[in-house]
């Protein structure tokens, strides 16, 4: 898979999303409510004619992330106590699916046997969205980390009210400064890992961003805090998501045997070039940028592996057939 040139990217922003995404040609919003009543209430008919509901709203955007779990994935008890981030599904899914075509590219093009792998998601917070969402559409094993046993504590709930122990397993990083560190077991291999990492340098970053948040939509004062909620462990760390990102890329050399590909979002364009400098200094063997869009809105995640073309040949052999 090579990098994108100019061209490219500007032709992957225009796009919407991943062409097997269920989600790319909107909503079936009747569907929705026949699978999940509660969602009928929120229902509003836009300029266009079409119904929708309210982004604004914090209700509604959570009980339309229920309809969507119940409706395409069958996770029919999915929910997420206050004050934490509601993930958007479409984008969250893109992410599983551009990571399994980068995995299907190393395995010569072949689909991996995904019920034989193993995702790691460095920060799954109380929704615990991509483990789910990869269980139940590659059918993958997830292991799923986070610092906060509040989080945890909600995201074996939802593991426990689907069934799914067998597939999902958590772990909690007890340090803020570690990523990796004391999180995997000798002898364990990972094919991939994902984070979502915190966007934000700081509380007052990120009360800014709720607040232009709120302008861009046009709501009261009052609205900021209520619709754009998220833990301070999810919203910001000390640096930023630049920050974050190049302490796991430092941290990865660690375990560079046990892991085939890292990754990690990266929402800021002009991070992209700093980090690829530093998976350079750190020794890489081949780095990825994978671009995505959903509507308007331009996301990408970087990608990175330490093995050599005889390891990951030992590895496809061994893991992915």
């Amino acid at each position: 898979m090579k990098k994108h040139s100019a061209p490219q990217r500007a032709k992957a922003a225009a796009a919407k999303l991943h062409p097997a995404n269920p989600h790319q040609q909107g909503y079936d919003m009747a569907a929705l409510c026949n699978t999940l009543p509660a969602l009928t209430p929120f229902l509003q008919t836009t300029a266009a004619g079409t119904l929708s509901i309210n982004f604004a709203d914090p209700k509604a955007v959570k009980t339309l992330n229920q309809a969507l779990l119940a409706h395409h994935y069958g996770l029919t008890h999915w929910d997420l106590p206050e004050g934490y981030l509601c993930p958007p599904v479409p984008g969250r899914l893109d992410y599983l699916l551009y990571l399994a075509d980068l995995l299907q590219h190393n395995n010569q093009g072949k689909k991996p046997k995904f019920s034989q792998l193993t995702l790691l998601d460095v920060g799954c917070g109380a929704n615990l969205i991509y483990p789910l969402l990869a269980v139940k559409t590659l059918g993958c094993r997830v292991l799923a980390s986070d610092i906060h046993s509040g989080a945890l504590a909600h995201a074996q709930q939802l593991i426990d009210a689907h069934q799914l122990g067998h597939k999902i397993e958590l772990r909690q990083q007890t340090s803020d400064q570690h990523i990796f560190d004391h999180l995997l077991k000798a002898g364990e291999y990972l094919d991939a890992t994902l984070c979502n990492p915190p966007f934000h340098q700081s509380a007052a970053d990120a009360g800014a961003g709720s607040e232009r948040k709120r302008q861009n939509l046009g709501l009261g004062d009052d609205a900021a805090a209520l619709n754009f909620a998220g833990q301070a462990h999810e919203l910001w760390c000390e640096g930023g998501e630049l920050a974050f990102i190049r302490r796991m890329i430092s941290q990865s050399k660690a375990v560079a045997s046990q892991v085939f590909w890292f990754s990690c979002l990266v929402s800021k364009q002009q991070h992209v070039a700093p980090l690829q400098a530093a998976l350079t200094q750190a020794g890489v063997t081949a780095q990825h940028l994978v671009e995505m869009a959903q509507g308007n809105k331009q996301s990408r995640f970087i990608a990175w592996t330490f093995l050599t073309e005889a390891q990951q040949q030992l590895w496809r052999q061994h893991r992915w057939r």
